[in-house]
């Protein structure tokens, strides 16, 4: 496989309740995230975003696109002893990461929380605030929550701010370190 086309899924992921996307080229990706969907033969869709509508809710309000549908991958970090593990976690939008009970209790460490932003963006080597699950380092595990495996279509980064991909979970467990945990996210608290 090579050239441009495989970066391209090879069917198109759709979904009844999918927005009509302007589907753009995959040269608009991180090029991690470029090179991750080709290796382990991902099939994607990626869509255009303007910078300034990166973040997720800006992002689902501007093109029409549910909340509910959208994965935010987060860098997270163990506290303990040194060096400090990290994580990538993927949860709904819609979903609160459980860094004080699961993802701790997955670390093996007492604490654990949020990666700072830069730390994020250094060690994945991807755009601060558009860090996404495809083309993390192999070593980083990533821990999927099984709320988002129910999902027909999902919309994550593109490892950076000026894309999206379209992509059903399932694609997400071509990926090696991918593991899906049950409550690694709950659902907030209603107001």
């Amino acid at each position: 496989m090579g050239g441009q086309p495989t970066l391209v899924a090879r069917r198109r992921v759709q979904s009844a309740s999918m927005p009509s996307f302007e589907f753009a080229s995959p040269e608009l990706l991180h090029p991690l995230v470029a090179a991750a969907l080709t290796r382990y033969s991902i099939e994607a869709q990626v869509v255009r975003c303007a910078d300034h509508l990166a973040d997720t809710a800006e992002f689902c309000a501007a093109y029409d696109f549910r909340m509910e549908d959208s994965a935010n991958t987060i860098v997270v970090i163990g506290k303990g002893p040194e060096p400090a593990p990290l994580a990538a976690c993927v949860v709904l939008a819609t979903m609160r990461l459980d860094v004080n009970g699961e993802v701790r209790r997955q670390f093996g460490t007492k604490k654990a929380s949020f990666a700072p932003l830069d730390l994020a963006a250094e060690m994945t080597g991807m755009a601060r605030g558009g860090v996404t699950a495809v083309g993390l380092p192999e070593a980083m595990p990533l821990w999927i929550d099984s709320s988002v495996m129910a999902c027909e279509v999902i919309v994550v980064g593109g490892g950076n701010r000026t894309s999206k991909l379209l992509l059903a979970p399932s694609e997400l467990m071509k990926l090696p370190a991918a593991l899906v945990i049950d409550d690694l996210a709950k659902a907030p608290p209603a107001d």
